[in-house]
């Protein structure tokens, strides 16, 4: 079902409906947000976030473009929002981090698959600015033009923060190659 019916059907109170945005776009939202957030545990909280805040708002909200877009700025957004409330109060990312080998969730074991843990981990060296525009175009599969439409910056911005960060994510991964 197109996303405009979904989203007409959410305002008139189908349950059903909003089900099916989130059944859609539960996956590619939380590998978007694992890959920010290098956080298993953020990320989950930060899908959920997203989609309570979009079913409370689903009123006025007004689809004027992609809804899988919509969502992973909102995704974005928030995970930047929890990075920094983490920074604020000095906690390592590392020290939320738990071992999710002996889950069944489909979410989590992505994260165990041991070539995403190493990309994760490289990701999570490189600035979030850096971080957000890799994460929003290959795990996104977002445009420059529309990163750069969501984030409110140029797009030759969203352009070199991508190369750059590609160059150091390919410094950090022949590292890990060599170890």
């Amino acid at each position: 079902m197109k996303d405009a019916i979904l989203v007409k059907n959410c305002k008139k109170g189908s349950a059903e409906a909003l089900s099916r945005i989130y059944e859609k776009y539960r996956d590619y939202l939380l590998i978007l947000a694992v890959a920010l957030s290098h956080d298993v545990n953020m990320a989950e909280d930060a899908l959920h976030d997203v989609f309570v805040n979009f079913a409370k708002r689903i009123q006025v909200f007004e689809l004027k473009s992609s809804l899988k877009g919509y969502l992973a700025t909102c995704i974005v957004n928030r995970i930047r929002d929890m990075l920094k409330r983490k920074d604020r109060n000095n906690i390592s990312l590392d020290n939320d981090r738990h071992d999710t080998t002996d889950s069944n969730e489909p979410s989590q074991r992505i994260i165990c698959n041991e070539q995403l843990k190493q990309l994760a981990a490289a990701l999570s060296e490189i600035p979030i600015k850096q971080r957000e525009v890799i994460a929003m175009h290959i795990h996104g599969q977002m445009s420059f033009n529309a990163i750069a439409r969501s984030l409110n910056i140029s797009a030759n911005t969203i352009r070199g923060r991508y190369r750059y960060g590609i160059s150091k994510l390919r410094s950090i991964m022949n590292v890990e190659v060599r170890k």
